[in-house]
């Protein structure tokens, strides 16, 4: 099996940022005992403090009843949790880990006609980064921002409902619990974290009544 045909763990922020985990056994565990498949070497993290099973519809991931806990997009796990690509794992409110579901490892690039300075907007899902012009973005964004900004590009331009929106950022919501004023926030933000790179192009439009499209950067003329 190649290894982009596996998910993967990614490490995002603290030492060792960027680390990689392929979860290519039916059993991970997760702690700081060096008998752990994956090894968190903190007194905050329990010597046992999770794991991951791995089940024909997917990946599961349990708290092993650790003293500072495990965590899944800031709610902690209590029963199994069913991972969904761009989760983000929190281990002890100290370690943050990327869930990069099998398939989803393929980089999605916005690229600018030929002979432009630029190359674009990419994003990187096997470390859930985003670069514009060549500049990566840091710190990177949330998994709620990427979950959005991906859903944008992969439209090519086509308008993205609100409700789809609630659908992919937030999976496991009751649609009528999320306020217009949540998304909006989100969307704010997001643009915030873009214009840090790029200032000059608005990245997101918003279309009154239907919803939210990704618009792509005007080419730089090349000098000659």
């Amino acid at each position: 099996m190649k290894q982009q045909e596996v998910a993967m763990l990614i490490l995002q922020r603290s030492e060792g940022g960027g680390q990689r985990w392929p979860l290519d056994r039916d059993l991970i565990r997760i702690g700081r005992s060096p008998d752990c498949e994956i090894i968190l070497p903190e007194r905050v993290v329990s010597r046992e403090h999770a794991f991951i099973i791995r089940r024909a519809d997917g990946y599961y991931l349990y708290d092993k009843n650790s003293k500072n806990g495990t965590y899944v997009n800031g709610e902690p796990v209590v029963d199994g949790h069913l991972l969904q690509d761009g989760d983000e794992i929190q281990i002890a409110l100290r370690f943050r880990l990327a869930f990069v579901d099998a398939g989803a490892t393929a980089p999605l690039t916005i690229d600018l006609p030929a002979g432009s300075e630029t190359v674009g907007l990419h994003l990187d899902d096997t470390r859930r980064t985003v670069a514009i012009h060549g500049q990566e973005l840091d710190p990177p964004l949330s998994v709620a921002q990427y979950r959005l900004l991906k859903t944008l590009v992969r439209a090519k331009g086509a308008v993205v409902s609100r409700q789809e929106v609630v659908r992919v950022v937030w999976p496991d919501a009751d649609s009528e619990g999320v306020t217009e004023q949540a998304i909006d926030a989100l969307v704010r933000r997001l643009r915030e974290r873009l214009a840090e790179l790029d200032p000059h192009h608005q990245y997101i439009i918003t279309v009154r009544g239907h919803g939210f499209r990704f618009e792509n950067p005007p080419a730089r003329p090349s000098h000659s």
